[in-house]
């Protein structure tokens, strides 16, 4: 070895030094799915998402069961589990909401409403309930829904009274169709226009057009009594008795001439009590038993006659 020339000595067994990590404050980022950002951006709640997701389970099994129930021929048997699986996840009909009722009995309502023996709500038949309540006389239209769980909402319109019924010595309320509300007695019969006669309260409409044809004489009818299944007589509030000619053209045309006779001459409420139009070409009129005296009383009990439109 020539002198000078550098030399380095290594010590036996010596490890090398392996140099340390470097150690950074930073913190891991959490990533959010694409998946979690969509749920977020949903209008729905967690608790609503489960809910929803309850329903969705027991209508598949329901559907589930169904089909196999048709499949292999035991649909009762299936329609049981189904209603004994929505019963206990929650869907049993346990509320009743009831709306626009001012006449109907409320708990009538809700012996309809409730009268099905399953009360699983799926398979509660909201038609069946709407046609048992339409049997109902005041209930007009009704609407059946559910709000699950467990609550059936009815919307209910009623009926209008418009007259009163009179069948011999029964009385009954029905509306503008002629439609029986229910039986009413004597002391409780409401100031409404009295129809007498049998099925006169299936020509409660046909009676409503024919007044239309004079609407000045209108609010002084009273009531109307159907006479033969043929035709009407009118009653008015001033006490007097107008007889109609049969047939829905003729009778309208007489009531008309009535009526300008009456404008003109002022009938109601004076010297007559009943006024004969059956015949087209004359009417005849009666006079009140104190308008006429008594020595000719007996001469005048058939009436006077006299051409429609010429003075009485």
């Amino acid at each position: 070895m020539s002198r000078g020339a550098p030399t380095t000595s290594i010590k036996r067994g010596a490890k090398p030094v392996k140099a340390r990590k470097r150690q950074t404050g930073a913190r891991k980022v959490k990533q959010v799915s694409v998946l979690d950002r969509l749920l977020k951006a949903l209008p729905f709640t967690e608790a609503q998402m489960q809910r929803a997701l309850t329903y969705a389970i027991v209508a598949v099994a329901g559907v589930g069961l169904i089909v196999t129930a048709n499949l292999t021929g035991v649909t009762a048997e299936a329609h049981a589990q189904y209603a004994h699986l929505a019963a206990k996840a929650g869907f049993e009909v346990k509320n009743v909401e009831v709306s626009g009722i001012k006449r109907v009995d409320e708990f009538k309502v809700y012996d309809l409403v409730l009268a099905q023996k399953d009360r699983a709500m799926p398979l509660v038949d909201v038609g069946q309930i709407r046609q048992d309540l339409l049997q109902y006389g005041w209930i007009k239209e009704a609407r059946v829904s559910r709000r699950l769980p467990d609550t059936l909402v009815v919307d209910i319109t009623e009926r209008q009274p418009a007259a009163v019924w009179q069948q011999g010595d029964q009385l009954a309320l029905i509306d503008a169709d002629g439609h029986v509300l229910e039986q009413i007695s004597a002391e409780h019969r409401p100031n409404l226009p009295l129809l007498v006669g049998p099925d006169a309260n299936l020509k409660a409409v046909a009676l409503a057009s024919l007044l239309s044809a004079a609407p000045a004489l209108k609010p002084r009818v009273a009531g109307a009594e159907w006479i033969g299944n043929r035709r009407w007589n009118l009653q008015f509030k001033t006490g007097e008795t107008l007889a109609l000619p049969e047939g829905r053209e003729v009778s309208a045309e007489a009531l008309v001439k009535f009526a300008k006779m009456d404008g003109v001459n002022h009938l109601l409420g004076h010297r007559y009590i009943y006024f004969d139009f059956r015949d087209p070409t004359k009417g005849y009129l009666r006079p009140r038993p104190e308008a006429v005296p008594s020595a000719e009383s007996a001469s005048n009990d058939a009436g006077s006659g006299v051409a429609p439109g010429e003075e009485g």
